[in-house]
């Protein structure tokens, strides 16, 4: 009955399926967005760089060191024995394309589809690697930081008395923590990783989901069949997770698409100060740095506006289309 609400949500629909195609391509960004040959005949021997390193030696080269496939020598010595199969765009998120005949960053063209950065990076190639990254941090925050709220509000609820009221006094003093002071003095001692910050932002979002957890199982646990099961001995864990816990994720999970777009534009304005990623990642926040910082490149602002605007556009679509699907007041 619900699923069937949220398909006849036209919109809602439509921005599961474009959202969806976009994490398909960022998980096959690899194959799209590369500086490496998808597959290679050389000497009569299929090799596969984008999975495996081989060295300069291997075709020959004279070093031991990964081959550079741009290589014009590497390049003659492959196509005079065999062949090779490149990407689409044959540039990955940290290739710098030193060919160039123009400054960086480079206008849109043939070469650079959306153009390049001030490093002279394929901005086409950042912004697929930059998506299915902010997806993956994002979908890993929200599971734990969900985990852990719903945990906690839970045992809140449930046992209610003071066990409600310590926990109810220390989510508050820590939600009065100043995060952004934490993460400046965090960036400053220890070098910012996908992990550390996953882990920082962690800290402080867990909260967002307990009042909500806390108030459901706090009307679920005077319910009559609450009191039957208490009565004939089920164990306190089995009531919350098996009688209580299903009712109070119907409403939980219509905030999820809402917390997913949170975490996506907490790790773009970390990356955007300075305080998230370094640059050997794709990252978003780091070409919204760069399109205000190159005014005279409308291309970079225009390109990371463009995609921030549509991921979270469609995290809040998807968002509405699941809140009106649980709503039991609309049929």
């Amino acid at each position: 009955m619900k699923l069937g609400k949220y398909i006849k949500n036209k919109r809602s629909k439509t921005a599961l399926g474009v959202l969806v195609f976009m994490l398909v391509l960022s998980l096959f960004a690899e194959v799209i967005a590369n500086d490496k040959p998808i597959v290679l005949k050389y000497q009569g021997e299929y090799f596969f760089p984008i999975a495996k390193v081989y060295t300069d030696a291997r075709f020959g080269g004279d070093f031991p060191t990964e081959a550079n496939y741009k290589d014009p020598f590497i390049r003659q010595n492959i196509e005079a024995e065999g062949y090779m199969v490149m990407p689409v765009v044959e540039f990955s998120y940290n290739t710098v394309d030193y060919e160039l005949n123009e400054p960086f960053p480079a206008a849109p063209s043939s070469r650079h589809w959306l153009g390049t950065d001030e490093e002279g990076r394929d901005i086409f190639a950042r912004l697929l690697y930059g998506i299915r990254l902010s997806f993956a941090f994002a979908f890993l925050l929200t599971f734990f930081s969900s985990v852990i709220g719903i945990f906690i509000g839970a045992v809140q609820g449930y046992f209610g008395g003071k066990t409600d009221i310590v926990l109810q006094r220390v989510i508050e003093i820590w939600e009065s923590m100043p995060q952004m002071f934490v993460l400046i003095i965090v960036a400053s001692v220890f070098v910012p990783s996908f992990w550390t910050l996953l882990v920082i932002l962690l800290l402080f979002s867990w909260t967002e989901l307990t009042g909500m957890v806390r108030a459901e199982f706090l009307r679920a646990r005077n319910f009559e069949y609450v009191k039957a099961a208490k009565a004939v001995g089920v164990s306190n864990f089995r009531i919350m997770s098996r009688h209580i816990l299903p009712n109070a994720l119907v409403t939980t999970v219509t905030f999820v698409p809402f917390i997913l777009a949170g975490a996506i534009v907490a790790l773009t304005a970390l990356d955007f100060l300075g305080l998230g990623l370094g640059h050997e990642y794709p990252s978003l926040g780091d070409l919204v740095r760069q399109g205000k910082d190159n005014l005279q490149a409308p291309w970079i602002g225009l390109s990371i506006f463009f995609v921030l605007s549509l991921m979270l556009s469609l995290l809040i679509f998807i968002g509405e289309g699941v809140r009106d699907a649980m709503d039991k007041r609309k049929r």
